[in-house]
């Protein structure tokens, strides 16, 4: 009688596993990609894929809401990747590259990463001070001549401020004159007649052209070029194939993302490339969940623990006024290095967002879940801003909450 109880138990247990490997591998054909293309990943970057039976997320309603998303008449491409217990997933790209000629986005494809593109300024100048060629105490001025500050603030403030926007200047500083093409340096040296909002790393006002001293500081460490020493600390011993920091990198790609405005391409808004450590980073979205990966410990060869928790030690408190409900969402938010940062629903994220004028992105993840979710869309469109909240709800099994509202203009 016992034995019998013994292996009616054990079969029930068989039975359940093997239904938990077939709903994640005998899924939707659109499914069953998603989750080759991320073991095809993984095995690139010499891991295995992650196992069936550790899924928290239902990728088969992942690819439903994402076509939803798609499907709306001010969207045209998207492309996502999830990581789940530090390896990748599922990736996924929707919707085409250019509305006029139809062609398909592919997990290949190349899009632009926006303001995400902050965090690999970081990651690159805490790692050079790991290293000893920088300290992220020095003053500004003795890696940059370009930047003037109110009261010569530029003796004070130090790389770490500005790489957490505590420069004491009005936030987005002549981000106008940038986009009317004037030389970003010229522009840096006009900061010095603007009002003291603050004494240096006191307070917190997002900045663009003067973010980007980070590309002098790591020039001048590193006697290379900005997008060269990006490819040698950072893209090739990551394994990030495809990315770069330069508009060719973008419209050279054998399959790239065209910006639009609905479903009408623009022209690629050429300005943000010139500010390359503040908003000129372009990958597939296969490099971009690699990057997310190796921000939750992944890589830790490349990226020590020591340098990440540089990178997301909360620095400065960022107010909350205005913002939609899924920013609002997000508690006590910070910024540290190039990442903010908020807790949710009694979970630490660290994220950040990115737009320039036709293409966005977004980055997500919860470094002690080692969970992340990342996007990449080609156009003006909001509304998949709130898709990483949706994903990270049903991993956290709370009930769904409709964060992307699809339904609504």
């Amino acid at each position: 009688m016992i034995v019998r109880s013994i292996l009616l138990m054990l079969a029930i247990v068989l039975v359940a596993e093997v239904f938990v490997i077939i709903r994640h591998f005998v899924a939707t054909k659109p499914v069953r990609e998603g989750i080759h293309t991320a073991a095809k990943a993984e095995r690139s970057l010499g891991a295995g894929p992650l196992n069936p039976r550790r899924y928290r997320v239902d990728y088969g309603w992942v690819d439903q809401r994402a076509r939803s998303i798609v499907d709306r008449k001010d969207m045209a491409g998207m492309a996502i990747a999830v990581v789940e217990d530090g390896q990748l997933a599922f990736i996924k790209a929707y919707g085409v590259v250019d509305a006029d000629t139809g062609e398909k986005a592919t997990p290949q494809t190349v899009w632009r990463w926006g303001s995400v593109s902050k965090g690999v300024a970081a990651t690159l100048e805490a790692l050079l001070a790991r290293q000893g060629k920088l300290s992220l105490d020095d003053p500004i001025s003795k890696w940059s001549k370009t930047l003037k500050l109110p009261k010569d603030n530029q003796n004070v403030a130090t790389l770490a401020d500005a790489l957490s926007h505590r420069l004491g200047i009005v936030r987005f500083a002549y981000d106008d004159r940038l986009e009317d093409n004037e030389d970003p340096a010229v522009i840096r040296g006009m900061y010095g007649p603007l009002y003291p909002m603050c004494p240096p790393g006191t307070c917190w006002a997002y900045q663009n052209v003067a973010f980007d001293v980070a590309h002098e500081a790591v020039e001048k460490a590193t006697g290379l070029t900005y997008d060269q020493a990006v490819r040698h600390y950072l893209f090739a011993p990551l394994g990030m194939t495809s990315a770069s920091t330069t508009k060719q990198g973008l419209v050279g790609a054998a399959s790239w993302a065209r910006p639009h405005s609905g479903r009408h391409p623009i022209p690629v808004q050429e300005a943000y490339y010139r500010i390359p450590a503040a908003g000129g980073v372009n990958s597939s979205i296969v490099d971009l969940g690699i990057w997310m990966r190796a921000q939750m410990g992944g890589k830790p060869n490349i990226l020590p623990a020591d340098v990440l928790w540089e990178l997301h030690l909360p620095r400065v408190f960022t107010p909350r006024n205005g913002l939609p409900p899924y920013d609002l969402a997000l508690k006590n938010t910070a910024y540290g290095l190039g990442f903010r940062q908020g807790d949710y629903q009694g979970h630490h994220l660290i994220w950040h967002r990115g737009a320039v004028r036709g293409s966005r992105a977004a980055l997500y993840f919860d470094p002690a879940e080692r969970f992340g979710v990342a996007l990449l869309w080609n156009s003006t469109s909001v509304k998949p801003s709130g898709f990483p909240l949706e994903i990270f709800d049903q991993y956290y099994h709370l009930p769904f909450h409709d964060w992307v509202q699809v339904g609504r203009p």
